[in-house]
């Protein structure tokens, strides 16, 4: 899937640019968001290296890599951060990721930290450009300990990161869950082992219920809409999950 226009008025757009094949990073398939307001954007997640020249080439249909003001990162892993010495050498935009994580990110060949804004712990909003601020949310241990999500208050998407993410067989492909009983054996198995506890999963919910939520865009797979956005939550909030499933080191119960 490539170039999927979530949200779009007359200044602002959500965007699915690119969705990856696992054969593009040898890894599983990720999906890389633009958010542009007026003549402003901002990449969320942009992806590793083997896939950064299609991410830009559909980037380009909306604005010029001069006009890119911020690249957020939702955590460290390699799917999301192993493209950025590129981003940073073809843009100006600085980076949000997790304060905890900027300590290790030189290890990725990254030679311009000063560009990279540690986000605190309770999260901070972002003023992308005037008169439009994005929303940095905790949503830490979901599944990295230091785990950012971005809420964009005109098109009222959550972007999640991992939560929500599906591992989709090679045939299935499809923009958007709108049956999420048909949609829990795709993310069960992988929310159970990577998420960390029931504890972080019922409070990320109790907080973004808060926010009025139109879609949740996750890192990997299909997003969320109408109905569905509400199954998600109530489903993850009683999920239980990582630690509460050991049984003992090194062996879970079954199906974790």
């Amino acid at each position: 899937m490539r170039n999927i226009v979530l949200y779009s008025d007359e200044n602002h757009k959500f965007v699915l640019l690119n969705e990856s094949e696992p054969g593009e990073e040898d890894g599983v398939r990720s999906n890389q968001y633009l958010v542009s307001h007026g003549d402003c954007g901002v990449l969320l997640d942009p992806g590793g290296f083997g896939v950064m020249p299609r991410v830009l080439a559909e980037m380009l249909r909306y604005i010029a890599p001069d006009k890119l003001k911020g690249i957020v990162l939702s955590h460290q892993d390699p799917d999301i951060v192993g493209g950025i010495s590129t981003w940073l050498e073809i843009t100006d935009a600085e980076v949000y990721v997790s304060r905890i994580w900027t300590r290790f990110l030189p290890h990725y060949g990254i030679s311009e930290m000063h560009r990279f804004i540690g986000v605190p712990d309770e999260g901070m909003p972002y003023p992308v450009c005037p008169g439009f601020d994005l929303q940095l949310l905790p949503a830490h241990f979901l599944h990295s300990e230091g785990q950012i999500n971005v809420y964009d208050p005109v098109s009222k998407i959550l972007f999640t990161g991992d939560i929500g993410a599906a591992m989709l067989p090679m045939d299935k492909d499809f923009a958007y869950v709108d049956d999420f009983a048909a949609h829990l054996p795709y993310i069960e198995e992988f929310h159970r082992r990577y998420m960390c506890s029931n504890k972080a999963a019922r409070l990320w919910v109790d907080a973004v219920s808060e926010l009025d939520i139109q879609m949740i865009a996750p890192q990997h797979g299909p997003v969320y809409r109408g109905q569905a956005v509400r199954d998600f939550l109530a489903w993850f909030r009683e999920l239980r999950c990582g630690v509460d499933l050991m049984v003992s080191s090194g062996h879970f119960e079954q199906g974790a």
